[in-house]
C-alpha cells in the first residue's frame, strides 16, 4: 500500500489513539503505531515512549539505518497527516489526552493543528509554560485556610519554603529567558527553518561521505590497543603491577571509544556486527554491559539534560546541576523518586569538591549497574537483539575469570598488591568519566516544550570541547559531543571534518554553537556545581526555619 493510499488520521483521531493508550508517532508524515516494537526495540522503550504524540522524524533518521526504517515503516503505519503537525506532550512527559467520539468527527482542524483542543497536558510538578512561553512555577498551597493561629504559624512556614523555591524556580526563569532571546523563536515558522535547513546539512554529509567509516583510522587505533595490552602483560609479568594497571588502565580508557562506535553502529553500520564488536570489547574485555549501556545512552539522547528524564545527569545523592532536584523528583527513566534526603543535602554542599574524587572510582558504579542490568534481564527479550543478553552475560563470566582469577589471583601475589592494581587500573579511567560529564553539565537544563527541533535542543544542551587535533586519540570523539548528537551514527573519526559545516549551519539559523577548551569546560562545570550548591543552601534555611516554627507550634 502506498502512503497516498493510506487514511488520512485527524489530530483528534491520533489523540483519541494515544488516550485509548495506544503508542503513535509520527515519521515523515506517516503515522506509526507502535505498540508491537516496544518489546523488540534494541534500545528499550523508553525512547520510544518520550517520542509519542510527536513528529519523530529527525529522532528516527538520526539514530536508524535505512532498512530498519523501511522496515518499521511497513509493519507499523496505520495512517499519514497533511500539514504540519503540531507535537503533544508525550504521556510519560505528564502530557494527558482526551478520548475520541463520533462528535470529533466534525472538527474542521482534522490533520494537523486545532487550537480549541488545548495542549492535551496537564502542568509539570514544577513548572507550567504560559501563552509566552515562559515555565512559572506553581503554588498551590497559597490559599490553604487558615482556621486557628496554630495552622497560621504552619501554613507560614511552609509560605516560607515555598518561597524559597519560587526564588529559585525565578533563577531558572531567568536562564530560560536567556535561552528564548539567546536561541531561534520557539514559533512554528522558526523551527521548521532550523529543521529544514538541517535535513539539507545531512543530505550534505552523505553526499561527502562522512557516513562512511574510516577502517585505517581503526587500523592505528588496534596499534594502539595492542601496545597498552602487551604493556600491561610485560609488566605483570615483571611484578611491576602498579604500572601494569595503568597500562590496564588506559586500554579501558581507550577501548570504551570503540564501544561506543559500535553502540550507535558507527562502524559497519550492521547491527548486528557492530553489536557483536561492541559486546566482545565491552563484556569480555571491560567487564561492562554494553546494553545497559545502550538503554541508558538511548534515552539521553533523546531527552538531553531534562532533570525528570535523562539518566545521565541524575546522580543524587551525590551530584545535582539543576536545583530543580532538590523537590525529590521523580524519574521516568528509573520509575521512583530520586530524594533529596539527609545524604543529598551532605554531599550536594560540597560537590564541586567532590565531583574529580567521585569520578575517580566511577568504574565500580558501572559494574553495579551492569550487573543489574542484566540479571534483571531490562534489555528486549525478543526481536532481533534477544540473545544479546546472553552474550553479555557469557562476557561477564569471561571477564572475572581473567582479570579476576587469573590476573589477580593468579598472577598477583599479595593483598595489598591486589588492591592497589585494582584501584590503580580503575582510577586511571576517571578522564573518562570527565568527559562523558563534561558536554553536558555546564548546559541548559530548562525544558522550552515540545515544540522545540530536535537540532535546536542538542546544541542548547551539549557543549563540544575544543582540543588539538593530535590530542583527539585521548578524547575518542567525545570532545565533539554537540555533533555527535546531531549525528549519532557518524564514525567519530569524521567529526572534526564536520565541525566545519556545523558552524556554517548554526551561524545560518542563528542557535550558538557552544565550544570551550577542556580547562575552561572544567571551570564551567564546577561553576554550575557550585551554583546548585548555593541555592541548596538557601532551600536548607528555609526549611530550618519551617521546623524551628514546627518545634515552637509543638510546644505551645
Amino acid at each position: 500500500m502506498g502512503s497516498r493510499e493510506l487514511p488520512l488520521l485527524s489530530r483528534r483521531q491520533i489523540e483519541g489513539r494515544i488516550a485509548l493508550g495506544q503508542s503513535i508517532i509520527i515519521h515523515e508524515q506517516i503515522v506509526l503505531k507502535v505498540d508491537g516494537w516496544l518489546p523488540y526495540h534494541p534500545g528499550g522503550e523508553k525512547a520510544i515512549r518520550h517520542m509519542i504524540g510527536k513528529d519523530a522524524t529527525d529522532e528516527i533518521n538520526a539514530y536508524h539505518s535505512l532498512e530498519a526504517k523501511q522496515q518499521m515503516a511497513a509493519r507499523y503505519r496505520i495512517g499519514r497527516i497533511e500539514g504540519r503537525w503540531e507535537n503533544f506532550l508525550p504521556p510519560i512527559q505528564g502530557g494527558k489526552f482526551r478520548p475520541y467520539d463520533e462528535c470529533d468527527a466534525g472538527d474542521k482542524n482534522t490533520h494537523t493543528r486545532s487550537d480549541s483542543a488545548g495542549p492535551s497536558r496537564t502542568p509539570s510538578p514544577v513548572f507550567d509554560v504560559d501563552d509566552a512561553g515562559v515555565r512559572r512555577r506553581q503554588l498551590p498551597h497559597q490559599d490553604l485556610p487558615r482556621s486557628s493561629s496554630v495552622s497560621s504559624v504552619s501554613t507560614a512556614a511552609e509560605g516560607e519554603e515555598l518561597d524559597a523555591m519560587s526564588y529559585l524556580d525565578a533563577q531558572t526563569k531567568e536562564r530560560i529567558d536567556l535561552d528564548i532571546a539567546k536561541y531561534p523563536s520557539l514559533d512554528a515558522s522558526t523551527q521548521d527553518l532550523v529543521e529544514q535547513k538541517y535535513r539539507l546539512l545531512i543530505e550534505r554529509l552523505q553526499k561527502e561521505g562522512l557516513y562512511d567509516c574510516n577502517y585505517s583510522a581503526y587500523a592505528v587505533e588496534t596499534c594502539r590497543y595492542t601496545f597498552f595490552f602487551c604493556m600491561f602483560l610485560l609488566f605483570l609479568k615483571l611484578g611491576w603491577y602498579g604500572t601494569s594497571g595503568i597500562f590496564l588502565g588506559c586500554l579501558w580508557h581507550q577501548l570504551v571509544f570503540t564501544v561506543h562506535d559500535a553502540g550507535h553502529m558507527g562502524i559497519t553500520h550492521n547491527f548486528t556486527v557492530d553489536s557483536v564488536i561492541g559486546i566482545v570489547i565491552a563484556d569480555f574485555i571491560g567487564g561492562l554491559s554494553v546494553g545497559w549501556w545502550k538503554h541508558n545512552h538511548n534515552v539521553h539522547h533523546i531527552v538531553t539534560n531534562s532533570p525528570e528524564h535523562d539518566p545521565d545527569i541524575q546522580h543524587l545523592p551525590f551530584f545535582a546541576i539543576s536545583h530543580r532536584l532538590l523537590g525529590s523528583l521523580r524519574s521516568t527513566f528509573y520509575e521512583r523518586i530520586m530524594s533529596y534526603d539527609a545524604f543529598a543535602r551532605v554531599f550536594l554542599r560540597y560537590q564541586a569538591y567532590t565531583y574529580y574524587p567521585i569520578l575517580t572510582f566511577g568504574r565500580f558504579n558501572l559494574y553495579a549497574l551492569s550487573w543489574e542490568y542484566l540479571i534483571r534481564g531490562l534489555g528486549p527479550r525478543k526481536g532481533i537483539a534477544w540473545w544479546h543478553r546472553w552474550l553479555e552475560i557469557t562476557g561477564q563470566v569471561f571477564f572475572w575469570y581473567w582479570f579476576g582469577y587469573l590476573v589477580l589471583y593468579k598472577s598477583i601475589p599479595t593483598g595489598w598488591d591486589r588492591f592497589a592494581f585494582i584501584m590503580i587500573s580503575h582510577m586511571v579511567t576517571m578522564p573518562l568519566h570527565v568527559q562523558i560529564t563534561l558536554s553536558h553539565f555546564a548546559m541548559s537544563t530548562a525544558d522550552l516544550g515540545p515544540h522545540e527541533s530536535f537540532p535546536q535542543k542538542m546544541l542548547r544542551t551539549t557543549m563540544d570541547v575544543d582540543c588539538p587535533q593530535w590530542l583527539d586519540f585521548f578524547h575518542g570523539g567525545l570532545q565533539f559531543q554537540a555533533i555527535h548528537h546531531l549525528f549519532p551514527r557518524m564514525p567519530r573519526h569524521n567529526l572534526r571534518r564536520t565541525q566545519k559545516l556545523v558552524l556554517e549551519f548554526c551561524t545560518e539559523v542563528g542557535i550558538p554553537y557552544a565550544l570551550y577548551g577542556f580547562v575552561d569546560g572544567n571551570k564551567e562545570v564546577i561553576g554550575r556545581f557550585a551554583e546548585v550548591s548555593r541555592q541548596a543552601a538557601v532551600l536548607a534555611k528555609c526549611q530550618q526555619t519551617v521546623a524551628k516554627r514546627g518545634d515552637l507550634i509543638h510546644g505551645h
